[in-house]
């Protein structure tokens, strides 16, 4: 019987399992990198990926890491309501000027800290589930805001026909929807004349 054999081993101990899940999520984030860096960091950038959003590994660990992805997304696009919210109690003043201090001290600051806390706990949660502070950053900054409208599925995989060389492993892309999405395009009736 298979009680409480939920998931794929992938041939390692549990602590490696999570270790690999983790990377796998942290290599696809971080794939999203460019929307972050300023542009002489893009210029220095040797390990610039070829295609943003998606990455390609085993069949088997695709499967394995979208559901953690999957929840990844899920927090950010929680926590893009709550950033709005605290958005309109914040200030743009430099941190430690004059004005900031007096921001700090009025009912202004005690508002956004009401505003930004779910939002913080949700980033907290994060980094306990990838453990990446740069990634979770890209994923509150860039990948929230992108999939706040979507319900779910942020992600798809794609078989490659083509097996690993050497093991001849099932190979698989997992990629974010929507940049790499076919458009079909509506087919024009013929005119009669």
């Amino acid at each position: 019987m298979r009680h409480r054999t939920k998931g794929r081993i992938l041939g390692r101990n549990p602590n490696h399992q999570r270790a690999l899940l983790r990377n796998l999520v942290i290599s696809l984030v971080m794939t999203e990198r460019a929307h972050v860096m300023s542009e002489r960091q893009l210029e220095l950038d040797e390990n610039k990926p070829k295609y943003p959003g998606r990455i390609i590994t085993t069949l088997e660990k695709a499967k394995e890491v979208r559901p953690l992805v999957e929840k990844c997304v899920t927090l950010a696009r929680k926590a893009q309501k709550h950033l709005r919210d605290a958005a309109e109690f914040g200030t743009s003043a430099e941190r430690g000027s004059s004005q900031w201090k007096q921001w700090r001290q009025s009912e202004q600051w005690a508002k956004w800290n009401q505003a930004m806390g779910p939002a913080l706990a949700l980033r907290r949660r994060a980094i306990k589930l990838i453990g990446d502070r740069t990634a979770v950053r890209i994923l509150f900054e860039v990948l929230g805001p992108r999939f706040e409208d979507r319900q779910g599925g942020y992600t798809r995989i794609l078989k490659l026909a083509k097996p690993r060389l050497g093991d001849a492993g099932r190979r698989a892309i997992l990629e974010f929807v929507g940049k790499h999405d076919r458009v079909r395009a509506k087919a024009e009736k013929p005119v009669v004349e």
